[in-house]
């Protein structure tokens, strides 16, 4: 082989290996769970698991968004369990959920319950979109947090129970991402606005690079954000015991 071929490949691997360890510390320097956050379960293993006292009406699983550590979702996940929802969140690899969008697999073998649901926030919403396009069957809905499908998920047509939640102050769905990204959604689809509301709030991590200033405490937009999310569950549950 020739010396400048040689040169080349070597350079090439080279450039490849710096990608990947700027991505490798870019995607490790993640948003962590807020210090205001209490009764946050140990992890098992990759999962955050909240696990009702009582009897488990479905479970469901949230993907994080990317670079956001799963304790950051626990109020939502505390107050779901306390709705008598299982709710599984995991750690995704690099932290980046759509390298992982199957990841719904191992929870959804070890739990085998009637009803599931799977729903993310931003690009863990993308990710729950993936699977929910190949595992419909599977599902009893799907949920958007602040986020939306790709163009190759979908849904427009079916009778797929889908909420989409999105805040008015985003700055990273932004209100227009949203209308734009509308015609992806199931014709049953219920959309609803956080007025105030921005990205970061979806989880409690504190402030997010790009996002705006909320005109809303973060606590409040919890309490709108379970409030929406049980109502739609519940709706969605009820159906299908009602088939």
């Amino acid at each position: 082989m020739k010396k400048w071929l040689l040169y080349i490949l070597a350079g090439m691997f080279t450039l490849a290996l710096l990608a990947f360890g700027a991505f490798y510390i870019w995607a490790e320097q993640t948003y962590e769970a807020s210090d205001q956050l209490s009764d946050i379960p140990e992890r098992q293993g990759d999962w955050l698991i909240f696990e009702p006292d009582g009897e488990t009406k479905a479970g469901v699983v949230l993907y994080p968004g990317a670079k956001v550590e799963p304790e950051a979702y626990s109020y939502i996940g505390n107050h779901l369990q306390e709705q008598g929802y299982l709710t599984a969140i995991p750690s995704m690899r690099f932290n980046f959920p759509i390298l992982e969008a199957q990841k719904a697999d191992a929870i959804l073998e070890r739990y085998p319950l009637d009803e599931w649901f799977i729903g993310g926030h931003s690009l863990g919403g993308v990710a729950a979109a993936a699977y929910a396009g190949e595992n419909q069957k599977q599902l009893s809905g799907l949920f958007f947090l602040a986020s939306y499908p790709s163009d190759q998920d979908d849904f427009s047509g079916t009778g797929f129970p889908m909420l989409s939640i999105y805040g008015e102050k985003d700055g990273l769905t932004t209100l227009s991402d949203i209308e734009e990204k509308k015609y992806l959604l199931s014709n049953t689809a219920v959309l609803y606005e956080i007025k105030g509301g921005n990205h970061a709030q979806f989880g409690w991590y504190g402030k997010q690079k790009g996002d705006h200033p909320a005109d809303i405490p973060v606590q409040a937009q919890q309490e709108i954000i379970v409030e929406e999310l049980t109502t739609w569950l519940e709706a969605s549950w009820n159906k299908g015991h009602r088939l």
